[in-house]
């Protein structure tokens, strides 16, 4: 007999909820996820299925469940004087953030976060039974340090998470309020730092402040700058304590062979992954200032994205982006859009596309 999930025993708080996930729809132009459209050169792919092929021969043999060798690579990557001991590496940042929030949250603990940003956040509180806790961002979706001080003293929560560049919006949260944030904070501090490679050069990272704050968590993503979306690897930058903690409630050998490969190659060829950067980074900003004078609202953004709209029935101009092959974001603030960097010849497409919805008043007026 077939059975339905509201005929099974879910836990309460799940009753009614859906899959997280983006559309994945076999489209022309996809801009809807952040990834970085640039697939890895001839010469790394060969590298990587090299990579692969070693792993294979001891695929009958458990992995190193450290991942010792590339959290060496990964702290070479970041550099500020970090060792392998001061980061740990998982399964996207999904499961690094699902690592911290076993660890220093749960039943009868809290995070809070600003919002609005990323769309995960509270699904990673309910999974892990946390409280979840939300403190609204300034018009211009900015985090005011006064206010956001005040949040802590009044909820004391156990996890603050700051997102800089923020996603929807891609605005960045300056040192001096991280700072205030870690000298309010009763417990852990993490900063979500998914887009840092894509911002100005010049605008500092939170892993300034490491040694000086040892509840700091710093994380980063290769899914982003990386053009590694589909090798799976996050990764957290803290105190060798932090990381020690992560160690503890991850599962055995959590990071495959074949993850802890060919992330490697990726890092070893780092250079080449990121040779586009500079590129999706101009392209970021001459968007915004085409949207602009289009006469759309737009959020300045620091990451490899923007934010514009706002549009009386996004979700049509949503559908009629998607009937000319170009796939973008329904997320953010109500009646906006979020829309990815591609190639010139996607971004091309996408300006064509939503010319053509601007023109139809129904729709945006």
């Amino acid at each position: 007999m077939a059975i339905t999930l509201a005929d099974l025993p879910l836990r309460p708080e799940l009753v009614g909820e859906e899959p997280y996930g983006a559309p994945q729809l076999d489209v022309p132009v996809l801009l809807n996820v952040n990834e970085n459209p640039y697939a890895p050169s001839d010469r790394v792919r060969a590298e990587i299925a090299d990579a692969v092929a070693e792993a294979a021969t001891v695929m009958n043999r458990y992995p190193d469940r450290e991942a010792a060798a590339l959290r060496t690579r990964l702290a070479a990557y970041l550099g500020h004087g970090l060792t392998a001991d001061h980061i740990w590496a998982a399964n996207g940042s999904n499961e690094v953030m699902t690592h911290v929030l076993q660890a220093f949250a749960g039943p009868d603990r809290s995070l809070l976060t600003f919002a609005p940003t990323y769309s995960m956040y509270p699904e990673y509180a309910r999974n892990t039974h946390t409280r979840f806790l939300v403190e609204p961002r300034s018009a211009d979706f900015t985090i005011d340090p006064e206010v956001a001080v005040a949040a802590i003293a009044e909820h004391q929560p156990d996890v603050v998470v700051v997102t800089t560049p923020n996603n929807p919006t891609g605005t960045v949260t300056g040192l001096d309020t991280i700072r205030a944030l870690l000298e309010a904070a009763p417990g852990i501090v993490v900063v979500d730092e998914a887009y840092q490679e894509f911002v100005t050069p010049g605008v500092p990272s939170a892993l300034e402040l490491l040694a000086d704050h040892p509840r700091l968590v710093v994380t980063r993503t290769m899914s982003k700058a990386f053009a590694f979306a589909g090798g799976r690897l996050g990764y957290l930058a803290a105190a060798p304590a932090i990381v020690d903690a992560c160690r503890i409630v991850r599962l055995p050998y959590h990071l495959s062979g074949i993850t802890q490969a060919v992330a490697s190659v990726a890092l070893d060829n780092a250079p080449e992954m990121m040779a586009h950067v500079a590129e999706l980074r101009a392209a970021r900003d001459d968007l915004v200032d085409w949207l602009v004078g289009m006469g759309l609202p737009v959020v300045p953004s620091e990451a490899n994205f923007v934010l514009f709209g706002a549009f009386p029935d996004r979700h049509a101009v949503w559908s009629q982006l998607l009937a000319d092959g170009v796939l973008i974001r329904e997320t953010g603030p109500a009646g906006m859009l979020r829309v990815s960097m591609g190639t010139p010849t996607e971004m091309a497409a996408f300006k064509t596309a939503l010319m053509r919805v601007l023109d139809n008043e129904e729709t945006t007026r």
